[in-house]
């Protein structure tokens, strides 16, 4: 027994004289370990697999109700139908990110766990493995495309009642059946005259003349009823393009032949702006940056494809008129021209409201697009007016448009992309490549120039893709409200 400085009495030996005495260890402090463990380990084991629902943060389909009932006995037909959205919704032009976000909140809505999904360019395949149970594996392939925004904003309105709980599976497969069977909210006439106001408009933006205009819009009505025919015939779209494009060189050609005081540059370009596959590279991007690399590698082969086309048909055309004794045209010289901003911006409205109708947008998103596509192209006007550059200008257009289109997609009830895509397309980031792969084509000599070219439209490009998707992100707290009151609203039942 000894005593302590303190006067209390301890059990213990007392230390032999001379020696330094042993003093027990400090216990460890619990709380301070604990945060040493969260700083070292984070909140979650380092390995654990990402639970597949995790996938729907950030999304409109974030707060989602679960159906219970018996899912298991009616796990086949839940995921016959979450493949059929998923093959519409690829058909209708959505993105790798917006069809997995589509299914997995659609399947979890539906009362389905232990879904895995694999999108590729063209097929889906959804893998259903319960615990003690004989797994599901179904694949659905998309063999055809077609430009229906309208239905693609209807399959996101269905796919967000189906989440919220107000619709059951039975009732959402016949929504679905009459979303694909309802015809598009513009004919076939029309479509074909807003492509060519949309090559007519984009002519006089990029300075062509009233003239050039006008030889644009006929060159895209001649290509586009071409374009028809021998799709009724089952050519391949490669053989289309080729072909098309050869039709707008041979014009662009003729105009030179009867001096017409026309750039032959101006007609090749306002004939190939519709074929040139802007919109695909820019999908491809977004698709390899939210994490589908094969879908954004089949993206990409499938648009240099059409620039092989479309080189293709041009070259055909332009050696054709050398060997008729014709001089050598240069259909790929930089087209400069400068507007009035007024001007340029009554054009660029022109041309967002004609894309929006060729790709068939609901009725009720034109004049919203056209005013994001707007606001897009003020902000490139004045990033170039102060120095930002060709390819940061467009960077910084890219983000606002990305932003603008998800707030004001989300408050009418539509994908972003149905509001972003066509307010990209006054970047003409399709034209770039197109002068490149013409040059490296015709002109052997100035191959390291075309690579140049090339490596600089890519950059572009990426720059366009990436400010749309950091856009749509960014945007994210100014959306949050509406998905908290989705939360407050939504009852697990």
């Amino acid at each position: 027994m000894t005593t302590n400085p303190h006067g209390r009495k301890t059990q213990g030996t007392a230390p032999a004289a001379g020696l330094i005495p042993v003093v027990a260890p400090a216990r460890p402090n619990k709380a301070a370990r604990n945060v040493l463990r969260k700083l070292v380990q984070g909140e979650a084991p380092p390995t654990a697999p990402m639970n597949i629902v995790d996938r729907l943060a950030g999304s409109p389909y974030a707060n989602f109700t679960i159906q219970v009932g018996k899912a298991e006995e009616s796990a086949r037909k839940t995921i016959d139908f979450a493949l059929r959205l998923a093959e519409t919704m690829f058909r209708y032009g959505a993105g790798a990110l917006e069809v997995e976000t589509s299914i997995i909140a659609v399947t979890a809505a539906l009362g389905l766990r232990n879904i895995e999904v694999d999108i590729t360019n063209q097929s889906v395949v959804i893998n259903y493995a319960p615990r003690d149970a004989v797994p599901i594996t179904l694949l659905r392939v998309v063999r055809s495309w077609t430009n229906n925004y309208a239905g693609l904003v209807e399959v996101h309105e269905l796919v967000t009642d189906v989440v919220s709980g107000g619709v059951s599976r039975d009732e959402a497969y016949r929504r679905l059946d009459v979303i694909v069977k309802k015809p598009k909210p513009f004919p076939r006439w029309v479509v074909s005259v807003a492509e060519a106001v949309f090559a007519a408009a984009v002519v006089g933006v990029i300075g062509g003349t009233g003239f050039g205009m006008a030889v644009s819009f006929v060159t895209i009505l001649l290509a586009g009823q071409l374009a028809r025919v021998l799709g009724r015939w089952r050519v391949p779209d490669f053989f289309i393009t080729a072909i098309s494009s050869f039709i707008v060189t041979v014009v662009a050609v003729l105009c030179f032949m009867f001096k017409v005081p026309l750039s032959p540059s101006i007609v090749v370009a306002g004939g190939i702006l519709l074929m040139l596959p802007s919109g695909r590279l820019v999908s491809a991007v977004q698709d390899a940056i939210n994490g589908f690399p094969v879908t954004a590698a089949g993206r990409f082969l499938s648009a240099f494809l059409t620039f092989g086309a479309i080189v293709a048909g041009i070259s055909v055309a332009l050696v054709t008129s050398a060997l008729l004794g014709m001089d050598r045209l240069n259909v790929a010289e930089p087209i400069t021209g400068s507007l009035p901003l007024a001007v340029a911006l009554v054009l660029i409205a022109v041309a967002t409201v004609a894309i929006c109708i060729a790709e068939q947008t609901a009725r009720r998103l034109v004049v919203p697009t056209t005013a994001v596509a707007l606001a897009g192209y003020l902000v490139y006007h004045f990033g170039m007016a102060i120095g930002l550059g060709g390819r940061f200008a467009p960077a910084v257009a890219a983000i606002v448009i990305g932003i603008l289109a998800r707030v004001v997609a989300l408050r009418l009830g539509a994908p972003q992309l149905v509001v972003a895509v066509p307010s990209v397309i006054f970047l003409l980031v399709g034209l770039s490549i197109f002068r490149a792969m013409f040059v490296m084509t015709l002109t052997p000599e100035d191959s390291v120039t075309g690579a140049v070219g090339i490596f600089n439209a890519l950059i572009v490009i990426l720059a366009v893709a990436a400010g749309v998707v950091l856009g749509d992100n960014m945007a994210r707290p100014f959306t949050r409200s509406d998905g908290q009151k989705d939360r407050r609203r939504n009852r697990r039942r």
